[in-house]
């Protein structure tokens, strides 16, 4: 039986790896070998960092509603506090937001929650 040998199959597959790593730097776009390990840490950063993304704009997200807290004279935990003894529901994506677009209203919340 005569020997098949897969040297389209590789070459494919090397082209694909070498397209996924386009931007990377140095051998790292030219290389197969090279490419191959930069483009699987590539992938196993990008899959943790979006779970961290999470994180990331969940600090974010206190520390703005603690800077507009202390503006209105309260700490961001007695803030939050009072929001919860007081039955408002809203999540820290609104009270980021509320705190940099509409202060009057995040005033009127923080006055809410001291009582």
């Amino acid at each position: 039986m005569a020997r098949i040998k897969g040297g389209v199959a590789t070459k494919k597959r090397h082209k694909s790896v070498l397209e996924l790593t386009k931007g990377h730097r140095g051998q790292r776009n030219h290389n197969f070998r090279r490419a191959k390990e930069s483009l699987t840490h590539a992938l196993a950063y990008s899959f943790a960092h979006r779970r961290d993304k999470k994180g990331d704009f969940r600090r974010l997200w206190i520390a703005r509603i603690n800077a507009a807290a202390r503006l209105n004279g309260l700490t961001y935990s007695q803030f939050i506090a009072g929001l919860s003894k007081s039955g408002i529901e809203l999540n820290r994506k609104i009270l980021a937001d509320m705190a940099i677009t509409q202060p009057g209203a995040f005033a009127e919340l923080v006055k809410t929650s001291q009582q």
